[in-house]
């Protein structure tokens, strides 16, 4: 969290040599991917059916578990299980936990965390959606501001009906661009709305080189 101020550094001085640098954000303090983010690359190698026979392998858990707690207990970063969000399931039988955080899954079921965590890579067969609250509010309003930066969903497009109502997606997959305006400009007042609007149009549309979209002319 204390590196964005050095980095914002390094960039406007590569910008001020010439360098066309640009960026792009969404406006929430979590991110997402799955719960193969927290486990380690030597137990994810060669693939996923690989991956789900070690953690299968009490040795293989019994390292893994000594890695995470050598963290000093945050293995999924500062927000520990506590801010996991588990989001998206294969199975029928798991789409109970939807919504709810590791540690409250891992109270549920009676096992550690670490011990939910790969029981539920095994019984899902999949890598398991998660929603990650590891991000600082500090950083996201220091990267609003910046000229250079536009904004982006990073979701996939997924319909709103049929077997996308299964699962509990990361907000920003829906509510990027009405929470810039909601929060940070209405709210919070940290943009002013045409600085918003610009940001959430024409600069993306100039960083990818998109003719004709994001103004009206």
């Amino acid at each position: 969290w204390g590196k964005m101020d050095e980095v914002i550094r390094r960039l406007e001085a590569a910008r001020a040599e010439g360098l066309t640098i640009t960026a792009d954000m969404y406006p929430y303090p979590a991110s997402a991917t799955g719960l193969d983010a927290i486990m380690p690359g030597w137990v994810r190698e060669g693939g996923f059916d690989a991956w789900r026979e070690r953690l299968m392998d009490p040795a293989v858990r019994r390292r893994l578990k000594a890695e995470w707690r050598a963290r000093g207990g945050a293995f999924v970063g500062p927000g520990g299980p506590e801010g996991v969000l588990l989001a998206g399931f294969r199975q029928d039988s798991l789409k109970q936990y939807t919504g709810k955080r590791l540690s409250e899954v891992a109270v549920l079921r009676g096992t550690s965390p670490e011990d939910t965590a790969m029981d539920l890579v095994i019984a899902d067969r999949s890598r398991i959606d998660c929603v990650y609250f590891t991000m600082s509010e500090d950083n996201l309003r220091k990267q609003i501001v910046l000229p250079w930066v536009s904004f982006d969903s990073d979701a996939a497009s997924m319909a709103p009906e049929g077997i996308f109502l299964r699962g509990n997606p990361h907000p920003r997959a829906y509510g990027t661009f009405a929470r810039v305006l909601a929060k940070y400009v209405r709210t919070d007042s940290v943009l002013t709305l045409p600085d918003a609007i610009r940001k959430l149009t024409s600069l993306a549309a100039k960083n990818l080189n998109i003719p004709r979209r994001g103004t009206l002319a």
